[in-house]
C-alpha cells in the first residue's frame, strides 16, 4: 500500500541569509516614487487611476566585498522599481494594505534583504488631509 501523498506546502520558501544576522548591514531606499495606479476599494475609485507615493527601505547584510563595485553584489534599487511598476500594471487592487505586502514581498525574495518597511500614500484620499495610507515592516524569519 502506497502512503497518501502530501499537498504542496503554500508557504513560500525563503532563501536562507548569505551571512550571518550580525554581519554589517546597509540600507537600501526608494522614497517618493510617484506612479498612477487603479486602486481603491470604493465605487469612485473604480476604472480610474489615481497617485500613489511609494517608499521603501530594505536592511541588507552586506556581501563580504563591501566594495566590489559589482552589481551581482547589491540589492538595485531599480530592478526593485521595476517590480513594483509591474504589480501595478497588473490591474485594480482594492487596498492600499495589499499593494504594500506585494511590495515587501517582491523587496524580500532578495537573498541580501533581511527586512524591509513599505509606505503607500495616496495624497487625494481625505481632502482635509494631506494624505492617508499605510506603512507595513516585514523580517524575514
Amino acid at each position: 500500500m502506497t502512503e497518501p501523498k502530501t499537498p504542496p506546502s503554500t508557504t513560500p520558501e525563503i532563501t536562507p541569509l548569505p551571512r550571518s544576522a550580525t554581519a554589517p548591514r546597509r540600507r537600501v531606499f526608494v522614497r517618493g516614487l510617484t506612479l498612477d495606479a487603479y486602486i481603491g476599494a470604493y465605487e469612485s475609485e473604480q476604472g480610474v487611476t489615481q497617485p500613489i507615493r511609494i517608499d521603501f527601505e530594505a536592511d541588507v547584510i552586506e556581501p563580504a566585498n563591501p566594495v566590489s563595485d559589482e552589481l551581482e553584489d547589491i540589492v538595485c534599487y531599480d530592478e526593485m522599481t521595476r517590480g513594483i511598476k509591474a504589480i501595478i500594471a497588473e490591474g485594480h487592487i482594492k487596498l492600499v494594505e495589499t499593494l504594500a505586502e506585494r511590495i515587501a514581498d517582491l523587496v524580500l525574495s532578495n537573498s541580501m534583504v533581511i527586512s524591509v518597511m513599505v509606505r503607500i500614500v495616496k495624497p487625494h484620499a481625505i481632502a482635509e488631509a494631506d494624505a492617508a495610507g499605510v506603512e507595513i515592516i516585514r523580517t524575514k524569519r
